[in-house]
């Protein structure tokens, strides 16, 4: 078997507006994300965050400018963070309280991998 088989990879199809929308797991919960590399960071609603069990507000508070303006958001550090078979651990986030509907898997996660996109698919791939 080739070195590459054994990597940990998963393949996402876009949606019809061209989003990569998948399912995944923070700290072993399940979680819908959007991939998003225009986000810094892994970014979550603060509704998913605290169903996630994530006590975010002792996080250190910070400003952030979104399209909706400038928003506080709580800095925290996700134990792991599972996509498919990829599980990266020690990711930092943040936690948005208005505006976000859904979280963003962000570069602090997607630096992580090694990205490859092709028309509707989008493959990453863990890196060693």
């Amino acid at each position: 078997s080739s070195a590459a088989a054994d990597r940990q990879s998963v393949t996402l199809a876009a949606d019809t507006r061209g989003h990569f929308v998948t399912e995944g797991a923070i700290n072993g919960r399940p979680i819908r994300f959007v991939i998003d590399t225009g986000a810094t960071l892994v970014a979550l609603p603060a509704a998913d965050a605290t169903r996630l069990g994530i006590d975010y507000r002792k996080g250190e508070l910070a400003l952030t400018k979104t399209a909706a303006g400038v928003v506080p958001v709580y800095r925290v550090r996700l134990d792991t963070v599972r996509l498919g078979a990829i599980e990266i651990s020690a990711v930092d986030g943040v936690v948005i309280e208005q505006g976000l509907d859904i979280a963003l898997l962000g570069m602090s996660f997607l630096n992580r991998v090694d990205m490859r996109h092709e028309g509707q698919a989008m493959t990453l791939t863990r890196r060693y």
